[in-house]
């Protein structure tokens, strides 16, 4: 009798708490607007790597300390 009644309880929290993971219709379209993103200019940081990277005379070099040159 005491197990069902812990089944019955923990399926219930159960369900209560995976009920709040779900954003409400209404908030998906603040969180798909543009600045939301990430990264809110990709095509603007992919040029600047581009350069970097021509820079550099290697791929990528974001990552490291830089060429000794001062440049960037």
């Amino acid at each position: 009798m005491s197990e069902i009644t812990f089944r019955t309880a923990a399926a219930l929290a159960l369900s209560l708490a995976l009920g709040g993971c779900m954003p409400a219709p209404w908030e998906r379209g603040v969180l798909a607007k543009p600045h939301m993103a990430l990264d809110p200019y990709p095509l603007q940081t992919q040029l600047q790597q581009h350069n970097y990277g021509s820079r550099e005379a290697g791929l990528g070099g974001s990552a490291g300390g830089g060429g000794g040159c001062g440049c960037y």
